[in-house]
């Protein structure tokens, strides 16, 4: 179980002190991890997909830590997003927009800080950080060379405009961000 206080970030075991500048890593991660799961929305049941995974990984480590509360609230969006997904694979029928994506990217960054385990959603979340890198690469490209690095971004695109079909990409990015989360595990419950 993790022991310190709100002032330290947990870095695979190293405590790196942050006093006064925590407050702006919180906003920072929250709006930087809200604003990564939507640019991930881009596709039919890509973002469902992968939140069910996120949060699952985020339920077990709250169970390892006997964080009940926390480990009620992460099922529950488990629960939702399986009767979402439903109706949120291709072909979708219903749409999370930013609302829904937004959110799920604000818990996800809540529930990391609650656990007092920030930098897993690195790994957890694999799959939106590459998303963001994405199209951090192709906007700075572009202004310094005027030329792409992909075809779109963020990076689901580029790979739906090279003729993969939108379950290639959705099952790839699955198995990946499910292959960070069981790493995660074995990192944190070790």
């Amino acid at each position: 179980m993790y022991e310190g206080n709100v002032n330290t970030l947990n870095f695979f075991g190293l405590a790196i002190p942050l006093s006064v500048f925590y407050g702006l890593f919180v906003i920072f991660w929250l709006v930087g991890f809200s604003n990564a799961v939507n640019l991930s929305d881009g596709i039919d049941g890509l973002v469902s997909g992968l939140a069910i995974i996120s949060f699952t990984t985020y339920a077990i480590i709250a169970w390892y830590q006997n964080q009940l509360d926390i480990l009620i609230v992460c099922l529950s969006v488990v629960g939702a997003l399986v009767g979402f997904f439903l109706y949120n694979r291709k072909p979708a029928k219903i749409f999370m927009g930013d609302v829904g994506s937004l959110a799920l990217g604000g818990l996800l960054a809540a529930i990391s800080i609650l656990l007092h385990q920030e930098w897993t959603l690195l790994l957890v979340g694999m799959i939106y950080v590459v998303e963001t890198a994405s199209v951090i690469l192709q906007v700075v490209s572009f202004k310094l060379t005027g030329k792409r690095l992909f075809k779109m971004s963020p990076i689901h695109h580029h790979f739906e405009m090279s003729g993969w079909s939108e379950w290639k990409i959705d099952g790839i990015f699955w198995t990946t961000a499910f292959i960070f989360s069981l790493i995660t595990l074995i990192i944190c419950l070790n």
